[in-house]
């Protein structure tokens, strides 16, 4: 068998199978390999890539600011000595080459002055930091499919708040730790046997559980959306496993010392930005796999965005008309996006993009639930099968991408207007409670 022939075989099993068929243990492994092979896929396109080289570029640029606001902010408490302990853990990878940078940068920060830089350079200061996390938010917004960002004043005291009482508590929580650790009753109990390799091995953990709290901190903080704390965490924890690997295994290579001789003085850079960038990576990808985990539906598709024939998408848009209708005409509670979705067997984001299309021609309309039901927005004995065709069929033009930008040819405008005429006569006035009516009679 080719490897052509396994990997169609692999996606027939992960992709093609009915999970409400099958039994439970099955159900769990083919949804984890779905997330699995979902991740991948983004990273593979290339987009998450793009958005951490984009996050390197302005994390160099950001870089000094932030850590002067933060260190303004640390020395009014006392703890500002502990930014340089923290950037050499981060940048422990880099070898004898983070120390170096480590050392540049707390320069820079200690030379910034931040009393005598003047309203104006304190304004430019904050928008510096500000602009790199609005930069951060809008690359988690990708991958959670979140088009809009923070509304301008809500990214100012959003992000100033988490800068200014963020690295308090960080820090406020390591001196504790370190406190706690250090009294007498420990030791005392670090003597004895078992309780001493608990101690022990609870004092090994404590960097890995603050980047996975840290992670997951980012998770739930930084999309424009609500983030589940358990998808947050488990993003975390592999991220964070993630991370480690990496930096392990970035040091063996950064030891080896085999490039210093070609970079020379350029090699601590590009080890730094390569490392930024794999730091970068590995964050995004968390939060690719915390957005499958709490977002099941959007892999249930090989494909991160689904094209749909102008067929697909008409019979698509006239079976959700049909149940909305239903359920109007039944009094109950109208469906959601998500159980339209599971209802019809479809992707949750091939649904979406069909209830937008109509609700933009006012077809449907939202309530204003916590989850938001989809109703009709017209009358259904008023609202023709035509305008919810038209609707499908016009979706995505504007005043620049139109048919009237089209160059004229009266044989094609004749074709198209006999189409259109043999269209109206053929389902003449039939309206949407006609066709909801019929199919409860029938």
């Amino acid at each position: 068998m080719q490897v052509k022939d396994i990997i169609s075989r692999l996606r027939q099993l992960v992709w093609l199978d009915e999970l409400t068929d099958l039994p439970g243990w099955r159900v769990r492994i083919i949804r984890i390999s779905r997330i699995l092979f979902a991740v991948v896929r983004d990273v593979a396109e290339g987009q998450l890539t793009l958005r951490a080289m984009s996050l390197v570029y302005t994390t160099l640029l950001s870089l000094v600011p932030l850590l002067a606001v933060s260190f303004s902010v640390l020395k009014a408490f006392g703890v500002h000595n502990q930014i340089e302990p923290m950037l050499l853990n981060l940048l422990t990878p880099l070898g004898e080459q983070g120390v170096d940078i480590t050392s540049n940068i707390i320069g820079f920060v200690e030379n910034m002055k931040v009393g005598v830089l003047g309203a104006i350079g304190m304004a430019l200061l904050f928008y510096t930091v500000v602009a790199l996390m609005q930069k951060i938010e809008m690359a988690f917004n990708y991958t959670w499919r979140v088009s809009s960002s923070r509304p301008l004043h809500q990214r100012f005291s959003d992000y100033l708040s988490v800068l200014m009482i963020g690295p308090v508590l960080v820090f406020s929580a390591l001196a504790f730790t370190g406190t706690m650790l250090n009294t007498e009753m420990v030791r005392w109990l670090a003597d004895m046997p078992v309780l001493g390799f608990i101690i022990e091995s609870f004092t090994r953990l404590i960097p890995y559980s603050l980047i996975i709290g840290a992670f997951t901190f980012i998770y739930i903080f930084m999309p424009n959306t609500k983030v589940k704390i358990s998808s947050a965490f488990l993003g975390a924890l592999i991220a964070g496993a993630l991370w480690e690997t990496a930096g392990y295994l970035f040091a063996s290579f950064v030891a080896s010392g085999n490039y210093n001789q070609v970079y020379s003085a350029f090699a601590t850079l590009m080890f730094f930005l390569v490392w930024l960038y794999v730091s970068w990576l590995i964050l995004l990808t968390g939060a690719s796999i915390a957005f499958y985990y709490q977002n099941p539906d959007y892999v249930s598709s090989p494909r991160r965005e689904m094209i749909l024939s102008n067929a697909m998408r008409e019979q698509l848009a006239m079976l959700v008309m049909s149940r909305i209708g239903k359920r109007f005409y039944q009094t109950k509670p109208g469906y959601s996006s998500k159980d339209l979705a599971v209802a019809l067997k479809m992707p949750l984001d091939v649904v979406e993009r069909v209830l937008n299309a109509l609700e933009h021609k006012n077809l449907l309309r939202q309530t204003n639930d916590k989850t938001p039901l989809y109703m009709p927005g017209q009358p259904l004995d008023e609202m023709k099968i035509t305008q919810v065709l038209e609707a499908i069929r016009h979706a995505g033009e504007d005043s620049h991408i139109n048919p009237g930008r089209l160059p004229k040819d009266p044989q094609v405008s004749k074709l198209f207007e006999t189409l259109n005429d043999n269209l109206a006569e053929s389902l003449g006035n039939q309206t949407i409670k006609q066709l909801v009516v019929d199919r409860d009679q029938s």
